[in-house]
């Protein structure tokens, strides 16, 4: 058997990384990252984002589904990748003069944490159904992918309540400046082929509009930008989730760079990504022998369409 990763087959991480709504889950993320000055200024001022965007949405996929699903070498080679390039990239205060490293710890936190808490968050509300056992295991495997990045991993939240005491903290830190209004134009208006212009706004607005309306209400409050009620919110996530997870996973899987199927070529079809094997897994976790009834109440039912 070949070399299963950080994350491993067993873990949370390696079950709902396959899952489509991460799409969604990570323009949610920019936009929650956006929020904090610092973090954001030191994004703008090392690169074009508008006309980069794309590219860096790309990278941020690549590392995420290599960092998941890629060997143990190949995910820390990403990680001494990132603090490499972080390392040399520096953004500058506008109002006070001061220069600082955009690697410093709060910074890495700030975007280790929105990130995690986005995919969290909306793959839950879309259907991809864990008990808060099974959510506190996610946070806390991340830890090490906050390791990769140049984060002290005994620092970083490991379960929810932690996490959420994490967002209290840094709240009155939050705020939109240029650099949060550059962002969020151009996740409504990213630059298009004008032949594309009516696919853009058709698809990928609903899209962005789904991905900001899964914000946290502080957020909208923050972007002064309304948006409807959480449980009207929730029933379209769980729409637009229904509807991507009709689509075979095979096909889905089947974009570049494919991190799902190589990782399946290595270690074998038993390593395919599916939501209902957390349910296995925790039944074995925790009733030991055969016929036990697992105490987080998971079967294959419970997990509906997802994976």
């Amino acid at each position: 058997m070949g070399d299963p990763g950080l994350f491993t087959p067993n873990s949370v991480t390696w079950q709902m990384h396959g899952d489509p709504m991460m799409w969604v889950a990570g323009i949610r993320a920019l936009y929650l990252q956006a929020l904090h000055p610092r973090a954001v200024r030191g994004v703008m001022q090392n690169s074009d984002f508008r006309r980069d965007a794309w590219g860096r949405l790309m990278r941020t996929a690549d590392f995420v589904g290599t960092t998941t699903y890629g060997t143990t070498e190949a995910a820390e080679r990403a990680g001494a990748r990132v603090r490499r390039i972080h390392s040399m990239l520096s953004a500058t205060d506008p109002d006070t003069g001061e220069r600082y490293g955009v690697d410093e710890p709060e910074l890495l936190l700030w975007v280790h944490c929105a990130e995690i808490d986005s995919y969290l968050q909306v793959l839950r509300r879309s259907g991809f159904r864990l008990t808060d056992a099974e959510a506190d295991r996610y946070i806390a495997e991340h830890r090490e992918s906050a390791r990769l990045v140049g984060l002290d991993p005994d620092a970083v939240p490991a379960d929810q309540r932690k996490m959420n005491a994490y967002f209290e903290r840094v709240r009155p830190e939050l705020a939109v400046g240029p650099e949060a209004r550059a962002v969020d134009d151009f996740l409504l208006r990213p630059p298009t082929h004008p032949l594309l212009v009516p696919a853009r706004e058709v698809l990928w607005r609903r899209v962005a509009h789904l991905a900001y309306a899964a914000l946290p209400p502080y957020a909208h409050e923050l972007y002064g930008r309304p948006a409807p009620k959480p449980a009207a919110v929730t029933r379209r996530l769980r729409a637009t989730g229904t509807l991507l997870r009709r689509v075979p996973a095979r096909v889905r899987w089947q974009l570049p760079p494919k991190h799902i199927l190589r990782a399946m070529a290595r270690l074998g079809p038993g390593a395919r990504p599916a939501p209902y094997k957390l349910g296995r897994q925790l039944a074995i976790l925790d009733e030991p022998g055969e016929g036990g009834t697992n105490r987080t109440g998971g079967d294959r039912a419970r997990w509906g369409t997802a994976g």
